[in-house]
Order: structure tokens, then C-alpha cells, then sequence
């Protein structure tokens, strides 16, 4: 599904730059514009040290800019105290990080519903939400399993349960494939397609892995900071 560029962006950064102290200081991120759109599947690539990390912190509202303007489904976050902004993550960005931070004593359902804590629902609403998560990665089957009893991909679908089940915003995957041999990652990769095409779900990659990135449909590179290249992958034109 083609990103609906018409519409507000879901995610805006506008003059962004983070710096931390030292002599001298040193600037993570500098200066980066940047807008995802709903129904847009992205890459931010760039070697170690290029700023990912410190963008993804930035974007997920982690972390606060030192100069700039983040906007969240139009809001504008710089003014949102601490408690406002666990709020606005909880209602409208979903987190896969590639170390699963799932809870042992947990079953599978049970570890997605603990994503929706913060929005106060009631239990039962909460576990309705995980069931249908599990269900669009695949994995009723294992609901009820706990994580050493899953695989590392089945682990994995979890974690994207659990970011997808408050039906938010934009997902964040930092990562996805690396703790995963070559076979699952590219399982994983599948799924994050099959949810952007199918689903229409707004999702942005941050990778090392330029293989990875090629597959998608917008490829944002960082190098030092900053964006030095923002492209679209070519469309195929129809033969006869």
C-alpha cells in the first residue's frame, strides 16, 4: 500500500538536531528533516555510528531534540511533560526492538496485552486486542505458550503483536532481524511487508543492512547525523 501523501504526516521532524556535552560537544542527529506519511513503509539506514539509534529515540519520543520540532500525528511534542508524552506513546507508536523484551513468567497473549497497560482498558478488552494481534502475525496457536517455549521468529512475531495490538500510529522496528539467523530474519522481513501491503500499516525499519533496505519502498540514509539521501525505490513499470 502506497503512502497517502495528501494526508498529515504521521511523524514530522522538522530541523531536528540532539546534541550531547563534551569538549567538544558532539551532535547525533543534525539538523534532520524528516516526514513519514500513513500507509508508508521506510528504512533509515546508515552505518554505526551515523545517528540511528539517536533518531529512533528521537522519533519514538525516547528522547527529546536539543533544537527543532517533532510533531506526532500533527502534535507538537517539545512542550509535553514526561507523563503526557508515556501517554501519546502508548496511544500512538508501537516499538519491535531486536532483543524481544518479552517477560518470562508471561504467556504469549498475556506479554502482548501488558503493551496496552497504559491506556487503561480493562483486562478482558486488553487480551481481546492481543488475540486479534496474534492472529495478524500468525501465532494464535502459541498464545498460550510462554517464551521459552518459543522460537526466536516466533518470539519476534510476539514482540510485533504487542506493538501492533493498540492499533497505533506508526511502528518503529529497530533492528528486527538481529538477534535471528538469515531463514527467519527473512520470515520477519515477509511479515512486515504482508502487514504494510494488507493492513495498510505505517512502518519505519532502522537498519545497518542495506539489503534489508532495499527491499523497501523508501530508503533513508544517515550518515553523520544527517540525511544525505531520501529515495523511493523504482517502480516497476507494467510489460506488454
Amino acid at each position: 500500500m502506497s503512502a497517502d501523501r495528501g494526508t498529515e504526516p504521521v511523524l514530522d521532524l522538522r530541523g531536528v538536531t540532539r546534541r550531547y556535552p563534551g569538549d567538544p560537544p558532539v551532535d547525533a542527529v543534525r539538523d534532520v528533516d524528516l516526514r513519514v506519511f500513513p500507509g508508508e513503509l521506510a528504512a533509515i539506514i546508515g552505518p554505526s555510528g551515523s545517528g540511528k539509534s539517536t533518531l529512533l529515540h528521537l522519533m519514538g519520543t525516547l528522547d527529546r531534540p536539543t533544537a527543532g520540532e517533532i510533531l506526532v500525528t500533527g502534535q507538537p511534542v517539545g512542550r509535553l511533560s514526561d507523563a503526557a508524552l508515556s501517554g501519546l506513546r502508548a496511544w500512538r507508536i508501537g516499538f519491535v526492538f531486536q532483543q524481544f523484551f518479552l517477560l518470562d513468567g508471561e504467556t504469549a497473549v498475556e506479554n502482548v496485552a501488558s503493551g496496552m497497560l497504559y491506556r487503561g482498558w480493562s483486562r478482558a478488552d486488553r487480551l481481546a486486542a492481543a488475540d486479534t494481534a496474534l492472529d495478524r502475525v500468525g501465532l494464535t496457536h502459541r498464545r498460550s505458550h510462554r517464551p521459552t517455549q518459543l522460537s526466536g521468529g516466533e518470539r519476534q512475531r510476539v514482540a510485533i503483536a504487542r506493538a501492533l495490538a493498540g492499533g497505533p500510529a506508526i511502528v518503529l522496528a529497530d533492528e528486527p532481524t538481529g538477534n535471528l539467523d538469515t531463514t527467519t530474519g527473512g520470515e520477519i522481513l515477509a511479515l512486515l511487508h504482508a502487514l504494510h501491503d494488507r493492513d495498510g500499516t505505517t512502518i519505519a525499519v532502522i537498519t545497518h543492512d542495506r539489503g534489508i533496505a532495499a527491499e523497501m519502498p523508501r530508503r533513508v540514509e544517515l550518515l553523520d547525523g544527517r540525511i544525505v539521501r531520501d529515495e523511493a525505490a523504482p517502480r516497476l513499470e507494467a510489460t506488454e
